[in-house]
Formats: C-alpha cells, sequence, structure tokens
C-alpha cells in the first residue's frame, strides 16, 4: 500500500473508531489493532494523534466542500442551490455520523490549536460562500432586499448544527434529512422577495 493509501486509511479509520467509541477515546493502538499494524507503522505516517485528527479535519473539508459544489452547480437559482446545498450537508453528515464529534470536539480543540484554528476557517469559508449566494439572490430578486447576508448565512449553518445536535440528542430516533426538510422552507420563506 502507498503511503497516501495507507494515511487515508488511517484517517477513515480515526473516523469509524470515533463514531464508536468517541473521540476522546479513540488511541492510536485502537488504530493499529483495527488496522492490523503496529503503533509505530501508525506514526511513520502521522508523527502525533494530534495529526492524524487534523488530517481528518481536512479531509472531512475536502468531502464536504465538493458535495457542496457539486448540489449548488445543480441550479443557476442562488435560492435552489442554497437549498440543495443544505440538503447535500445533511445528507453528508447522515452517512458519516463522527463528523459532528470530531468537528465540535471540545477535547480536540483545547488539545491543538491548530484544529481550533481550521475548524473557524472552514466555518468562516462556508458562511462566505452562503453570504454570497444570498447577495446573487438579492440581486437577482429572489431575495428580499432588505436581508443581512451575513446574518442570514449565520443562521442556515446554525440549523444544520442544530438538527445534527437534535439528531445526536435522540440516538437517530428522529431522520435528520426528514427533519431538514421540515425546517428548510421555513427559512426559504424568511429570506424569499415578497411578491405583491
Amino acid at each position: 500500500m502507498s503511503a497516501g493509501d495507507r494515511q487515508d486509511e488511517v484517517i477513515r479509520v480515526a473516523i469509524e473508531l470515533a463514531a464508536k467509541i468517541g473521540v476522546e477515546s479513540v488511541t492510536t493502538q485502537n488504530m493499529a489493532d483495527e488496522m492490523g499494524l503496529t503503533q509505530g507503522a501508525i506514526f511513520r505516517h502521522f508523527s502525533s494523534k494530534d495529526d492524524i485528527w487534523l488530517a481528518a479535519v481536512n479531509w472531512i473539508r475536502s468531502q464536504l466542500m465538493n458535495a457542496l459544489a457539486e448540489a449548488a452547480a445543480k441550479s443557476a437559482n442562488p435560492l435552489q442551490s442554497l437549498e440543495n446545498m443544505f440538503l447535500a450537508h445533511v445528507s453528508f453528515v447522515a452517512r458519516h455520523p463522527a463528523i459532528p464529534r470530531i468537528v465540535f470536539s471540545d477535547y480536540l480543540m483545547r488539545r491543538d490549536m491548530r484544529l481550533k484554528l481550521l475548524i473557524q476557517e472552514i466555518i468562516t469559508g462556508y458562511e462566505a460562500n452562503i453570504s454570497g449566494l444570498l447577495s446573487r439572490a438579492k440581486a437577482s430578486g429572489f431575495a428580499r432586499s432588505d436581508l443581512d447576508e451575513g446574518s442570514a448565512a449565520t443562521l442556515y449553518i446554525g440549523m444544520i448544527q442544530g438538527l445534527v445536535l437534535q439528531s445526536h440528542i435522540f440516538g437517530g430516533r428522529r431522520s435528520l434529512l426528514e427533519e431538514a426538510e421540515k425546517v428548510l422552507p421555513i427559512y426559504l420563506n424568511g429570506i424569499r422577495a415578497r411578491i405583491d
């Protein structure tokens, strides 16, 4: 296996273990056992466990942003792009239930400032992307002319975070996608241009 493939495998296993036993409980020995390797083999590819989590968050960013870009590109209407992205984001999290545990782990944030800064960078970039779509929606008459794009972008991301948190609290008894499909029209109704 190439070094890149082995690194990808370590990242995948770390994410899977985070879903099973929680981020705080994952050790490099767990990872090595899961892969049938020694701990030394893990450390040939990553110098520390913190570096593994940093690589995992970078993987999450890359995969999520690709999914969002693909979803947005399906429509020229910026509000439809927002809807597509929202549902793509929720579907992505539903497929990878460990992601919220990793991205919002206080344990990881306290261990490594690089992770906190990276997550801040991801959220800031995401908000800017949403804000840009909202600006386009305003300019093209799809969104209210008095819309505060920055606040609406924060609310958009906050809705996803809230849905994910509720899904986690209810242990999957509430379908993340079904709940998303219920709340998104309320958001869109609040920002959509009024037709008199």
